[in-house]
């Protein structure tokens, strides 16, 4: 059985709180991008990557849920899944935990495959669309989460998977 690619645990860090001492609502998007930074290392398409070819991916769209605080007693996990992935995107969804089991946040992000040097979106190279293309069909079975691809403010819910 397939299982979302789950590498990220992290206690909160004092910089994440606001004021109010729970964690401001852009840090929820730094640990998900830590942890999403953990899957493209699995992938070939990290920093290593970025260094070698001169490209990598960009985030050219994210949509985070805020489901309950965090704070500094608190540990996160994170669990992402590839939703849908072409020659030049990748389609992830994450899910962040605390230490208790309860969902703090989802997130939903659409990565572009860019050439720094041509300043566009190029497809990737066939090694790393392999393995992204083997993730995604490990992943195809996962259940899907109704708010999925529905954006802010939504009120309906698609039904089960895709």
């Amino acid at each position: 059985m397939s299982v979302p690619f789950a590498a990220y645990r992290s206690a909160v860090r004092a910089e994440w709180l606001d004021y109010n001492g729970h964690m401001n609502d852009s840090s929820y998007g730094i640990v998900m991008s830590e942890a999403n930074e953990l899957l493209f290392v699995e992938l070939g398409l990290s920093a290593d990557y970025r260094a070698s070819t001169g490209a990598s991916l960009y985030t050219v769209e994210s949509h985070i849920r805020y489901l309950a605080e965090c704070s500094l007693d608190h540990t996160l996990n994170a669990t992402t899944m590839v939703v849908a992935a072409g020659h030049k995107k990748v389609h992830l969804y994450t899910e962040l935990f605390r230490d208790d089991h309860r969902l703090a946040a989802t997130g939903e992000f659409l990565y572009v495959h860019v050439d720094a040097a041509l300043g566009s979106s190029v497809p990737m190279p066939s090694e790393q669309q392999a393995r992204v293309q083997d993730l995604a069909s490990s992943h195809a079975g996962l259940p899907r989460p109704g708010h999925l691809g529905l954006g802010v403010g939504s009120s309906r819910q698609r039904s089960g998977s895709v």
